[in-house]
């Protein structure tokens, strides 16, 4: 028996994870509880199956990598990267609870759900089947619309290129009139047939099914690989997309932590990396990154390494103008969409056109081939990771995330200033210019001439640009954001008025909110400094703590009142109203009373000091 064999035993299925001292660490592939250590004599009369068996016998969806988009991609990843830190300690119990418990509190995830995701890959070892269940769209078709689907695909999307109204007129004559050809008086109407054809409408498949596929292909198809400079003529053309980094990061403590993210920009003309983000977390915050990142000087930046290169190596410290992604989730988010403030325009290509980013899909190729075979033995996944007996590559793992950032930096230089583009289609001017096969090269050039779209922009500007938005509202108290009140003394009369305002804000950091006004920021301090330096999750969390202490003691509170009034009541009750009450001379008898007062109260001090003389 070897670790990673697949037993039937009976009616259920495990899978070996390790063996040690004559007991073995199994799993139910079928229940996917809890692996747990169990005696080798608790085994006995099991079968050994394959990878491909324990699929038939226990059929689960497990998608085709190949076919899966960015998003379900990026979940896969994600959900792998947080079990990834359990995997070497599964088989110890202490740990295991230990680090499930830590990484629920770190993200927010139930203990649960960690627990289902390290069970499901522990049982078939294999990433694809973290990936997200697909969605089920509960809307059904109505019995019109069925007919306009049928009547769209016999008549209108084949080669005869009927007309919309000729496919309609079809379809009226044999769905909706009786045997002798007259017409319901309940037909749908034209303009119902057009916008259901509109609404569901794909150019795919308007092309291929009207023209055939060598058409699409000769005329419609996107302009792919080296015919990429017909989409981007000129310099400031950027593809942006990410990737797994095909290695193991520990921490400083020598503990792994999983695969890196690694968000690139490659501009389309030269072939330059314009910049990258290098992360555990991928979304937003990777692009974030990845924009500053790509602003950033580059000799600086490599210094902070320590790595001396030429300005003209990696000269780029601006935005392309225009930025191509595919439809990833965090690329079509409003965070992202906001970069059209400042003047870039934002291209999401469809899903059938991802191979229009060849040269980004390229550099992850050449990167990672620069680096993978200087570092085997040192934490890098090899083609033979998924398979039965593969050797576990997290065990390799010794670089740390600067110590990769090195290594990837080290092989973007080359990659930029080394790398020859023997297909680049040089123009008449470059050859005379004598303009050398490199990226660098050609993006040094490409940013002097025509065309070039690059957009120079602040640091601040952008780090407030790719900043969540949310509504503000004006009250007396402040400026009310994310139930948190903000002050500038410059707005008196807007807090006096009321009114809604769009805000940009921090989630890392609640201190400061920022009133959009006129594509200018201006700046809102924290009035309730309790707050300050806290995330935004922090101050949610703690929201909600006071929220149910309040309501905790609001039962207490009424009960409270109740038992005043009930006090307040019987001291009224038992007050003797006197009959002829005297409303004459209220000023001399409250000066008696007074005097009655004063009196008694020094009578009071009086005895007080005898009493104390005498002790």
């Amino acid at each position: 028996m070897r670790k990673n064999d697949i037993l039937k035993c009976g009616d259920s299925i495990f899978r070996v994870l390790d063996i040690k001292n004559n007991e073995i660490f199994l799993i139910d592939c079928g229940k996917r509880t809890i692996p747990t250590w169990i005696s080798e004599d608790e085994i006995q009369d099991c079968t050994y199956l394959t990878e491909k068996e324990l699929k038939e016998y226990i059929p689960i969806p497990i998608p085709d990598f190949d076919t899966m988009d960015a998003k379900s991609l990026c979940i896969i990843n994600e959900r792998y990267t947080l079990i990834s830190g359990i995997l070497p300690i599964v088989s110890d119990f202490r740990m295991r609870n230990k680090r499930i418990a830590a990484i629920s509190a770190e993200y927010g995830i139930c203990r649960q759900t960690i627990i289902n995701y390290l069970c499901l890959y522990l049982a078939f070892q294999d990433k694809a089947v973290l990936a997200p269940k697909p969605c089920i769209s509960d809307t059904t078709l109505s019995h019109d619309e069925k007919n306009f689907r049928w009547a769209i695909n016999k008549f209108y999307l084949n080669q005869n290129k009927n007309s919309l109204r000729t496919a309609y007129t079809l379809m009226l004559k044999e769905k909706y009139c009786d045997c002798f050809g007259v017409l319901h008086p309940d037909y749908p109407s034209f303009n119902r047939f057009r916008y259901f054809y509109r609404k569901n409408k794909k150019l795919q498949t308007y092309y291929i099914s009207r023209n055939g596929i060598k058409d699409y292909q000769k005329n419609h198809r996107p302009l792919l690989g080296d015919g990429v400079q017909e989409f981007a003529p000129a310099v400031g053309v950027g593809f942006l997309d990410s990737t797994v980094c095909d290695v193991y990061i520990v921490n400083e403590a020598g503990n792994v932590i999983g695969r890196p993210l690694l968000t690139t920009c490659i501009d389309a003309y030269s072939s330059l990396c314009c910049g990258y983000s290098l992360s555990w977390e991928g979304g937003v915050y990777s692009l974030r990154g990845l924009m500053l990142n790509i602003i950033t000087n580059k000799q600086e930046l490599c210094k902070k390494h320590g790595i001396i290169i030429e300005k003209s190596e990696w000269d780029c410290d601006m935005l392309p103008g225009t930025l191509v992604t595919d439809r990833g989730s965090e690329y079509i988010s409003e965070t992202f969409e906001q970069l059209a403030n400042v003047g870039i325009r934002i291209i999401n290509l469809p899903s059938f056109r991802a191979d229009l980013k060849s040269e980004v899909e390229r550099f992850f190729g050449l990167v990672q081939d620069s680096f993978k075979p200087y570092l085997k033995g040192k934490g890098i996944v090899m083609p033979d990771y998924q398979e039965r007996g593969a050797r576990d590559y997290r065990k390799d793992a010794c670089l740390t995330m600067e110590d990769f950032e090195k290594v990837l930096i080290r092989c973007i230089i080359y990659y930029n200033s080394q790398r020859i583009l023997e297909n680049f289609p040089y123009t008449e001017d470059m050859i005379k210019d004598k303009i050398q096969p490199f990226s660098n090269s050609i993006w040094n050039y490409g940013k002097s001439q025509n065309g070039a779209n690059l957009i120079k922009i602040d640091k601040e500007i952008l780090t407030l640009t790719l900043l969540p938005r949310t509504i503000g509202k004006f009250r007396r108290n402040g400026l009310i954001v994310n139930k948190m009140r903000y002050k500038n003394r410059d707005f008196i009369e807007e807090y006096l008025s009321g009114g809604t305002v769009k805000v940009a804000y921090n989630p890392d950091d609640v201190s400061n909110v920022w009133l959009i006004k006129n594509g200018s920021y201006i700046r809102f301090e924290l009035i309730e400094s309790r707050y300050a330096g806290k995330q935004l999750l922090e101050v949610q969390q703690l929201q909600e703590e006071k929220k149910s202490l309040v309501q905790a003691a609001e039962t207490a509170s009424i009960q409270a009142q109740i038992d005043l009034a009930a006090h307040i009541l019987n001291i009224a009750d038992n007050a003797i109203k006197h009959e002829n009450t005297d409303v004459k001379g209220i000023r001399e008898t409250r000066k008696r009373e007074t005097r009655k007062t004063h009196i008694n109260y020094m009578k009071a001090v009086s005895y007080t000091h005898l009493r104390a003389h005498e002790t």
